[in-house]
C-alpha cells in the first residue's frame, strides 16, 4: 500500500495552475489549497 504524504503547497500550486490553464476543476483548487494549509 502506498504511503500517504498529504498535500504540499507545491502540489496545490501545480493543481491550481493546471485548473487555470484548462478551465476545469475550479472547485478542486480551493480544496487543494486548504489541504496544503492544514499540513504542517
Amino acid at each position: 500500500m502506498a504511503k500517504k504524504r498529504g498535500m504540499t503547497k507545491k502540489a496545490a500550486s501545480k493543481i491550481q495552475s493546471h485548473a487555470d490553464r484548462t478551465g476545469k476543476s475550479k472547485g478542486f483548487k480551493s480544496r487543494a489549497q486548504r489541504a496544503a494549509d492544514k499540513k504542517k
